[in-house]
């Protein structure tokens, strides 16, 4: 329970907005996400704040598979992007560089992605191929 309040605090005072949240696991690393399941939502992501907090990020979810692309405008943070499938597992890791608008494609169809601190995956030698566990359902938009 406190670990959770601790998350919740460190969130919101990186300009947390009020998203839905969840705790995901992926290979028996647990990370609490906000939820991005709409194209507001999506299309804001982790813009503008200036830290996330070690075991957290974001989980984008769209409402079918396909191939996708993430930049990072106006996205201070150094961060890692898991491109998922509707199964959960791991199509793709890429590290993203702040600030850039270069296109980081995923290398299949993915429903969706999840982005942390960079080098979270890294740090726990997970790899495409790998299940995330926790995922909700498709995106209704």
């Amino acid at each position: 329970m406190r670990a959770t309040l601790a998350l919740l605090v460190a969130m919101s005072s990186c300009g947390g907005t009020k998203l839905p949240t969840r705790w995901l696991e992926v290979e028996g690393h647990r990370v609490f996400v906000e939820v991005a399941d709409d194209e507001e939502r999506r299309a804001r992501g982790l813009m503008n704040r200036d830290k996330l907090g070690s075991n957290s990020g974001m989980l984008f979810v769209y409402p079918n598979e396909a191939p996708r692309g993430f930049w990072m405008k106006n996205t201070r943070i150094p961060l890692s992007i898991a491109y998922i499938d509707k199964s959960g597992g791991i199509v793709s890791i890429h590290d993203m560089r702040p600030m850039s608008s270069r296109s980081v494609p995923s290398d299949g169809p993915a429903m969706y992605a999840l982005e942390v601190n960079q080098g979270w995956f890294a740090e726990r030698s997970i790899a495409a191929g790998a299940q995330v566990k926790g995922l909700p359902g498709p995106s209704k938009h």
